[in-house]
Protein backbone atom coordinates (compact mmCIF):
# COMPACT_ATOMS: atom_id res chain seq x y z
CA UNK A 1 0.00 0.00 0.00
CA UNK A 2 2.15 2.83 -1.07
CA UNK A 3 0.00 5.40 0.10
CA UNK A 4 0.26 4.97 3.45
CA UNK A 5 2.31 7.59 5.32
CA UNK A 6 5.16 7.57 7.95
CA UNK A 7 3.35 7.53 11.24
CA UNK A 8 5.15 8.53 14.12
CA UNK A 9 2.00 9.39 16.19
CA UNK A 10 2.68 9.19 20.27
CA UNK A 11 -0.24 7.42 20.44
CA UNK A 12 -3.17 6.46 18.93
CA UNK A 13 -0.17 5.29 17.14
CA UNK A 14 1.23 2.95 14.29
CA UNK A 15 -0.15 -0.42 13.64
CA UNK A 16 1.37 -3.27 11.89
CA UNK A 17 0.04 -3.68 8.78
CA UNK A 18 -0.39 -7.16 8.02
CA UNK A 19 -2.52 -6.85 11.40
CA UNK A 20 -4.92 -3.96 9.80
CA UNK A 21 -5.33 -6.34 6.42
CA UNK A 22 -6.08 -9.45 8.55
CA UNK A 23 -8.64 -7.10 10.95
CA UNK A 24 -10.06 -5.59 7.75
CA UNK A 25 -10.72 -9.48 5.80
CA UNK A 26 -12.69 -10.31 9.08
CA UNK A 27 -13.97 -6.96 9.94
CA UNK A 28 -17.77 -7.48 8.54
CA UNK A 29 -18.33 -11.40 9.21
CA UNK A 30 -16.06 -12.96 11.79
CA UNK A 31 -14.10 -15.95 10.54
CA UNK A 32 -17.45 -17.77 8.99
CA UNK A 33 -19.92 -16.77 12.27
CA UNK A 34 -22.51 -14.89 9.95
CA UNK A 35 -21.77 -11.25 12.17
CA UNK A 36 -18.55 -8.97 12.64
CA UNK A 37 -16.72 -9.98 16.43
CA UNK A 38 -18.29 -6.11 17.90
CA UNK A 39 -21.81 -7.59 17.40
CA UNK A 40 -20.84 -10.98 18.95
CA UNK A 41 -22.09 -11.09 23.12
CA UNK A 42 -19.30 -10.79 25.50
CA UNK A 43 -20.30 -14.30 26.85
CA UNK A 44 -20.09 -15.90 23.83
CA UNK A 45 -17.49 -19.09 23.01
CA UNK A 46 -16.14 -16.99 20.10
CA UNK A 47 -15.13 -13.42 22.53
CA UNK A 48 -14.15 -16.06 25.50
CA UNK A 49 -11.69 -17.71 23.91
CA UNK A 50 -10.34 -14.64 22.46
CA UNK A 51 -10.23 -13.24 25.31
CA UNK A 52 -8.82 -16.34 26.97
CA UNK A 53 -5.84 -16.38 24.42
CA UNK A 54 -5.02 -12.60 23.99
CA UNK A 55 -4.27 -13.07 28.15
CA UNK A 56 -2.40 -15.84 27.93
CA UNK A 57 -0.82 -14.27 24.81
CA UNK A 58 0.48 -11.42 26.93
CA UNK A 59 1.71 -13.01 29.64
CA UNK A 60 3.36 -15.52 27.90
CA UNK A 61 5.15 -12.60 25.89
CA UNK A 62 6.12 -11.04 28.92
CA UNK A 63 7.94 -14.09 30.53
CA UNK A 64 5.46 -14.39 33.07
CA UNK A 65 3.12 -17.52 32.34
CA UNK A 66 2.63 -18.58 36.37
CA UNK A 67 1.64 -16.52 39.08
CA UNK A 68 0.38 -13.43 37.55
CA UNK A 69 -3.42 -12.24 36.02
CA UNK A 70 -3.59 -10.95 33.29
CA UNK A 71 -6.79 -8.53 33.34
CA UNK A 72 -8.29 -5.97 30.50
CA UNK A 73 -9.96 -2.64 31.65
CA UNK A 74 -11.40 0.39 30.57
CA UNK A 75 -10.58 4.46 30.83
CA UNK A 76 -6.85 4.21 29.89
CA UNK A 77 -3.52 4.51 31.98
CA UNK A 78 -5.25 7.77 33.71
CA UNK A 79 -7.81 5.83 35.26
CA UNK A 80 -5.20 3.68 36.56
CA UNK A 81 -3.70 6.32 37.95
CA UNK A 82 -6.36 6.27 40.55
CA UNK A 83 -7.16 2.70 40.68
CA UNK A 84 -3.81 1.99 41.79
CA UNK A 85 -3.92 3.38 45.13
CA UNK A 86 -7.68 3.03 45.67
CA UNK A 87 -6.62 -0.82 45.85
CA UNK A 88 -3.09 -0.81 47.53
CA UNK A 89 -2.71 2.37 49.54
CA UNK A 90 -4.62 1.39 52.70
CA UNK A 91 -4.38 3.84 55.93
CA UNK A 92 -1.37 3.96 57.56
CA UNK A 93 1.26 3.04 54.88
CA UNK A 94 2.94 5.40 52.24
CA UNK A 95 2.93 5.57 48.19
CA UNK A 96 6.41 6.04 47.06
CA UNK A 97 6.50 7.76 43.49
CA UNK A 98 9.23 8.74 41.44
CA UNK A 99 8.85 11.63 39.16
CA UNK A 100 10.44 11.15 35.76
CA UNK A 101 8.24 13.35 34.11
CA UNK A 102 4.50 14.81 33.18
CA UNK A 103 2.63 11.62 33.55
CA UNK A 104 4.90 10.09 36.38
CA UNK A 105 3.49 13.54 38.00
CA UNK A 106 -0.12 12.69 37.18
CA UNK A 107 -0.28 9.63 38.69
CA UNK A 108 1.54 11.11 42.11
CA UNK A 109 -1.64 13.69 42.53
CA UNK A 110 -4.12 11.21 41.74
CA UNK A 111 -2.50 9.00 44.87
CA UNK A 112 -2.37 12.41 46.98
CA UNK A 113 -5.82 12.06 47.02
CA UNK A 114 -6.38 8.63 47.77
CA UNK A 115 -3.92 8.28 50.60
CA UNK A 116 -1.02 9.46 51.76
CA UNK A 117 1.73 9.59 48.87
CA UNK A 118 5.44 11.33 48.75
CA UNK A 119 7.95 11.94 46.29
CA UNK A 120 10.71 9.44 46.53
CA UNK A 121 12.88 11.07 43.96
CA UNK A 122 12.56 13.18 41.05
CA UNK A 123 14.56 14.68 38.25
CA UNK A 124 12.70 17.44 37.43
CA UNK A 125 15.39 20.24 38.42
CA UNK A 126 16.82 18.49 35.52
CA UNK A 127 14.24 19.46 33.51
CA UNK A 128 13.56 15.82 33.08
CA UNK A 129 16.72 14.83 31.39
CA UNK A 130 17.42 12.31 32.92
CA UNK A 131 16.20 9.23 35.14
CA UNK A 132 16.60 9.51 38.93
CA UNK A 133 19.78 6.98 39.97
CA UNK A 134 19.38 4.50 42.55
CA UNK A 135 20.39 6.61 45.35
CA UNK A 136 18.11 9.28 44.56
CA UNK A 137 15.47 7.37 45.61
CA UNK A 138 14.33 7.65 49.43
CA UNK A 139 11.78 5.30 49.97
CA UNK A 140 9.35 6.03 52.60
CA UNK A 141 8.68 4.64 55.98
CA UNK A 142 5.97 1.96 55.91
CA UNK A 143 6.00 2.03 52.01
CA UNK A 144 3.11 0.49 50.62
CA UNK A 145 4.90 0.15 46.77
CA UNK A 146 6.61 2.23 44.41
CA UNK A 147 5.62 3.51 41.63
CA UNK A 148 7.38 4.45 38.47
CA UNK A 149 6.58 5.62 34.97
CA UNK A 150 8.91 3.05 33.00
CA UNK A 151 9.26 5.29 29.86
CA UNK A 152 8.27 9.06 29.27
CA UNK A 153 6.36 9.55 26.37
CA UNK A 154 6.86 13.41 26.53
CA UNK A 155 10.20 13.92 27.94
CA UNK A 156 11.99 11.14 26.08
CA UNK A 157 13.54 9.19 29.15
CA UNK A 158 13.34 5.26 29.88
CA UNK A 159 14.60 3.51 32.89
CA UNK A 160 17.58 0.83 31.25
CA UNK A 161 17.59 -0.70 34.95
CA UNK A 162 14.73 -1.46 37.31
CA UNK A 163 14.76 0.35 40.84
CA UNK A 164 15.85 -2.08 44.21
CA UNK A 165 12.79 -1.56 46.21
CA UNK A 166 14.45 -3.83 48.72
CA UNK A 167 11.24 -6.03 49.09
CA UNK A 168 8.25 -2.79 48.60
CA UNK A 169 6.15 -4.17 45.96
CA UNK A 170 6.72 -1.96 42.02
CA UNK A 171 4.52 -0.64 40.21
CA UNK A 172 5.02 0.82 36.91
CA UNK A 173 3.31 2.63 34.17
CA UNK A 174 4.71 0.71 30.98
CA UNK A 175 2.05 2.43 28.37
CA UNK A 176 4.61 3.52 25.35
CA UNK A 177 7.35 0.54 26.03
CA UNK A 178 5.65 -2.31 27.10
CA UNK A 179 7.18 -5.01 24.89
CA UNK A 180 9.73 -2.90 23.49
CA UNK A 181 12.93 -4.36 24.80
CA UNK A 182 13.90 -7.18 27.09
CA UNK A 183 13.23 -6.73 30.67
CA UNK A 184 12.56 -9.02 34.14
CA UNK A 185 9.36 -8.54 34.30
CA UNK A 186 8.94 -10.57 37.44
CA UNK A 187 10.54 -7.75 39.25
CA UNK A 188 6.64 -6.07 39.33
CA UNK A 189 3.98 -6.37 41.29
CA UNK A 190 1.48 -4.47 38.90
CA UNK A 191 2.21 -2.95 35.85
CA UNK A 192 -0.67 -1.26 33.29
CA UNK A 193 -0.33 -0.26 29.57
CA UNK A 194 -3.01 1.43 27.21
CA UNK A 195 -3.05 -0.43 24.30
CA UNK A 196 -2.35 2.80 21.78
CA UNK A 197 1.34 2.35 21.53
CA UNK A 198 2.42 -1.25 21.37
CA UNK A 199 -0.34 -3.38 21.77
CA UNK A 200 -3.36 -2.22 19.86
CA UNK A 201 -5.55 0.50 19.25
CA UNK A 202 -7.12 2.69 21.98
CA UNK A 203 -9.99 1.51 24.05
CA UNK A 204 -8.53 -1.49 26.44
CA UNK A 205 -5.84 -1.01 29.01
CA UNK A 206 -3.67 -4.09 30.12
CA UNK A 207 -2.78 -4.93 33.64
CA UNK A 208 -0.49 -7.38 34.51
CA UNK A 209 -0.88 -7.86 38.59
CA UNK A 210 0.89 -10.55 40.62
CA UNK A 211 -1.22 -13.03 42.34
CA UNK A 212 -0.31 -12.80 45.97
CA UNK A 213 0.20 -8.69 45.24
CA UNK A 214 -3.46 -9.07 44.18
CA UNK A 215 -4.66 -10.24 47.23
CA UNK A 216 -3.45 -7.49 49.15
CA UNK A 217 -6.05 -5.31 47.44
CA UNK A 218 -8.80 -3.24 49.53
CA UNK A 219 -11.96 -4.91 49.64
CA UNK A 220 -14.20 -1.62 50.73
CA UNK A 221 -13.97 -0.60 47.61
CA UNK A 222 -16.73 -0.77 44.56
CA UNK A 223 -16.84 -4.18 43.18
CA UNK A 224 -16.12 -2.50 39.51
CA UNK A 225 -12.52 -0.76 41.13
CA UNK A 226 -10.97 -3.66 42.34
CA UNK A 227 -8.62 -5.42 40.29
CA UNK A 228 -9.63 -8.89 42.20
CA UNK A 229 -12.90 -8.42 40.50
CA UNK A 230 -11.89 -8.16 37.15
CA UNK A 231 -9.23 -11.33 37.71
CA UNK A 232 -11.92 -13.54 39.31
CA UNK A 233 -14.05 -12.72 35.91
CA UNK A 234 -11.23 -12.99 33.40
CA UNK A 235 -11.69 -9.78 33.24
CA UNK A 236 -15.50 -10.26 31.76
CA UNK A 237 -17.34 -8.26 34.96
CA UNK A 238 -18.95 -6.57 32.77
CA UNK A 239 -19.10 -5.61 28.69
CA UNK A 240 -15.55 -5.33 27.60
CA UNK A 241 -13.82 -3.59 24.69
CA UNK A 242 -13.90 -6.59 22.39
CA UNK A 243 -12.64 -5.18 19.30
CA UNK A 244 -9.80 -3.45 20.52
CA UNK A 245 -8.84 -6.76 22.76
CA UNK A 246 -9.25 -8.77 19.43
CA UNK A 247 -6.70 -5.94 17.50
CA UNK A 248 -4.91 -6.87 20.42
CA UNK A 249 -4.82 -10.76 19.93
CA UNK A 250 -3.70 -9.84 16.45
CA UNK A 251 -0.85 -7.74 17.53
CA UNK A 252 0.15 -10.03 20.22
CA UNK A 253 0.42 -12.68 17.90
CA UNK A 254 2.68 -10.11 15.65
CA UNK A 255 4.42 -9.70 18.27
CA UNK A 256 5.68 -13.47 18.71
CA UNK A 257 6.33 -13.68 14.86
CA UNK A 258 8.48 -10.69 14.58
CA UNK A 259 10.42 -12.67 17.44
CA UNK A 260 9.11 -11.34 20.76
CA UNK A 261 11.09 -8.42 23.18
CA UNK A 262 14.92 -9.44 22.51
CA UNK A 263 14.44 -9.32 19.04
CA UNK A 264 12.31 -5.90 19.15
CA UNK A 265 14.53 -4.42 21.33
CA UNK A 266 17.38 -5.41 18.68
CA UNK A 267 15.39 -3.35 15.99
CA UNK A 268 14.15 -0.79 18.17
CA UNK A 269 17.56 0.57 19.05
CA UNK A 270 17.94 0.29 15.51
CA UNK A 271 15.47 2.56 14.78
CA UNK A 272 16.05 4.94 17.32
CA UNK A 273 20.08 4.79 16.81
CA UNK A 274 19.18 6.35 13.25
CA UNK A 275 17.22 9.38 14.44
CA UNK A 276 19.88 9.61 17.30
CA UNK A 277 22.63 9.86 14.92
CA UNK A 278 20.95 12.76 12.74
CA UNK A 279 20.57 14.54 15.87
CA UNK A 280 23.88 13.91 17.27
CA UNK A 281 25.59 14.83 13.97
CA UNK A 282 23.86 17.98 13.24
CA UNK A 283 26.06 20.20 15.02
CA UNK A 284 23.75 21.61 17.33
CA UNK A 285 21.18 22.17 14.45
CA UNK A 286 19.00 19.65 16.52
CA UNK A 287 19.46 19.42 20.34
CA UNK A 288 18.47 16.41 21.89
CA UNK A 289 16.72 16.66 25.57
CA UNK A 290 17.70 13.75 27.48
CA UNK A 291 20.57 12.86 28.38
CA UNK A 292 22.40 10.25 26.03
CA UNK A 293 22.34 7.28 29.15
CA UNK A 294 18.62 7.99 29.63
CA UNK A 295 17.17 8.38 26.30
CA UNK A 296 14.22 6.32 24.87
CA UNK A 297 14.22 4.01 22.10
CA UNK A 298 10.19 4.93 22.04
CA UNK A 299 9.96 8.12 21.70
CA UNK A 300 12.67 10.47 20.10
CA UNK A 301 12.30 14.15 21.57
CA UNK A 302 14.52 17.52 20.12
CA UNK A 303 14.40 20.82 19.88
CA UNK A 304 15.80 23.74 17.41
CA UNK A 305 16.91 26.84 16.90
CA UNK A 306 13.27 28.68 17.15
CA UNK A 307 10.08 27.60 17.48
CA UNK A 308 9.48 29.02 14.13
CA UNK A 309 11.91 26.73 12.75
CA UNK A 310 10.27 23.98 14.77
CA UNK A 311 7.10 24.48 12.95
CA UNK A 312 8.44 24.72 9.25
CA UNK A 313 9.72 21.61 10.41
CA UNK A 314 6.58 19.83 11.00
CA UNK A 315 4.98 21.63 8.32
CA UNK A 316 7.19 20.80 5.63
CA UNK A 317 7.20 17.14 7.26
CA UNK A 318 3.73 16.31 6.52
CA UNK A 319 4.17 17.91 2.99
CA UNK A 320 7.03 14.86 2.62
CA UNK A 321 4.63 12.14 3.97
CA UNK A 322 5.58 11.96 7.67
CA UNK A 323 2.45 12.19 10.38
CA UNK A 324 2.97 13.03 14.17
CA UNK A 325 6.40 15.10 14.38
CA UNK A 326 5.67 17.72 16.41
CA UNK A 327 6.18 17.60 20.42
CA UNK A 328 3.19 17.45 22.86
CA UNK A 329 1.09 20.49 23.66
CA UNK A 330 2.56 21.31 26.97
CA UNK A 331 6.40 21.36 26.10
CA UNK A 332 6.24 22.15 22.26
CA UNK A 333 9.33 21.01 20.26
CA UNK A 334 9.87 18.14 18.04
CA UNK A 335 9.37 13.98 19.22
CA UNK A 336 9.05 10.79 16.76
CA UNK A 337 7.70 7.87 18.54
CA UNK A 338 8.84 4.87 16.95
CA UNK A 339 6.87 1.85 18.65
CA UNK A 340 7.05 -1.55 17.66
CA UNK A 341 5.23 -1.08 14.39
CA UNK A 342 7.08 1.50 13.17
CA UNK A 343 9.57 0.09 10.52
CA UNK A 344 12.53 0.57 9.92
CA UNK A 345 11.96 2.53 6.80
CA UNK A 346 10.25 5.07 8.42
CA UNK A 347 13.33 6.03 10.91
CA UNK A 348 15.58 5.81 7.97
CA UNK A 349 13.04 8.18 5.79
CA UNK A 350 12.95 10.67 8.44
CA UNK A 351 16.50 11.30 9.24
CA UNK A 352 17.02 11.60 5.61
CA UNK A 353 14.34 14.41 5.51
CA UNK A 354 16.40 15.95 8.88
CA UNK A 355 19.27 16.09 6.84
CA UNK A 356 17.91 17.68 4.07
CA UNK A 357 15.83 20.06 5.91
CA UNK A 358 19.15 21.16 7.61
CA UNK A 359 21.36 21.97 4.35
CA UNK A 360 18.18 24.22 3.39
CA UNK A 361 18.25 25.89 6.93
CA UNK A 362 21.27 25.48 8.55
Amino acid sequence: MADRIYNFNPGPAALPLEVLEEARDNFVQHQGQGISIMEMSHRGKVVEAINDETQNLLLELLGLSQGYHALFMGGGASTQFALVPLNFLPQGKTAGYVLSGNFSEKAFEEAKHLGDASVAATSKGEKWARIPAQEDIALPTGAAYLHITVNNTIEGSQWSDLPDTRGVPLIGDVTSDILSRERDMSKFALVYAGAQKNLGPAGVTAVVVKDEFLQTGAGHIPTVLRYATFAKNKSLYNTPPVHSIYMMNLVLKWTQRQGGMSNLERLNREKAGVIYDAIDTSGGFYQGLVEKPYRSIMNVTWRMQSVELEKRFVQESVQNGFEGLGGHRSVGGLRASAYNAVPHKACTALADFMKDFQRRNG
